[in-house]
Parts: C-alpha cells; sequence; structure tokens
C-alpha cells in the first residue's frame, strides 16, 4: 500500500468555492490543486495527473463542456473521474454523455453534501 494521497483537480473561478471545496477535502486528507479557468484547467489535468476532477460548467477561457470534452479525448486524462459542480441544472444528459461521473447542483446541496457526494469517485 502506499502513503501518497489521492490528488484533487478543482477548475472553479470562484476563489470562494474553490477555497471552501479546498479545505474540506485537504481536512480528509486529500492534495487539491486548482485551476481558475478551463485553459487552466486542461493543462492541469494533463500535468498533475489527479485522481479525480471537480469541473465548474461556467468557466472564462473554456466552458466546462469544452474541457470535458477535451479531458476525455486525451487518451493520458480520459479514465480521470469528472464530478460537475454547476448551478444549472440543465443539460445534465449531454455532461453524462461527454463522460461525467456525476452532476451535481451546487444550489441543490450544501457543501458537506458536495463534498461526500465527490468522496464516493475518490479511491
Amino acid at each position: 500500500m502506499t502513503d501518497q494521497k489521492a490528488k484533487i483537480l478543482i477548475i472553479e473561478d470562484s476563489k470562494f468555492l474553490y477555497t471552501i471545496y479546498s479545505e474540506k477535502f485537504a481536512a480528509s486528507g486529500y492534495d487539491v490543486v486548482s485551476a481558475v479557468d478551463g485553459e487552466e484547467g486542461v493543462q492541469k489535468a494533463k500535468v498533475e495527473k489527479p485522481s479525480l476532477i471537480i469541473l465548474d460548467g461556467v468557466l472564462p477561457k473554456k466552458s466546462g463542456l469544452e474541457v470535458l470534452e477535451e479531458i476525455k479525448k486525451d487518451p493520458d486524462t480520459n479514465s480521470i473521474p469528472v464530478v460537475v459542480l454547476s448551478n444549472l441544472d440543465t443539460e445534465t444528459e449531454k455532461w453524462m454523455q461527454l463522460g461525467a461521473v456525476a452532476y451535481l447542483v451546487k444550489a441543490d446541496l450544501s457543501i458537506d453534501e458536495i463534498t461526500d457526494q465527490i468522496k464516493k469517485y475518490l479511491p
């Protein structure tokens, strides 16, 4: 068994939300890295090789859908589970068809509920 912590990449343009999620996961023993826009998110997914990606649906520079498509098309990143967090409850099916393992609506869940749901997809 290895002592290496699972790494989570949070692609979120809200510093407030990133900080909350980051603190929750770090307190649970995970390494957390961040990206504040879609372009940075795709690059960090390739470089960091996280165990899981938390993807905001609406991002600057590249939309969440574009980020998900790029990650899932790249053989180096396509096996990384992606949980989408959005304030929009539309097009859930489209996200799932593109390869997301879950689609969570931020407004419907507390921070604790969101982190509990996401932990289901972590090693």
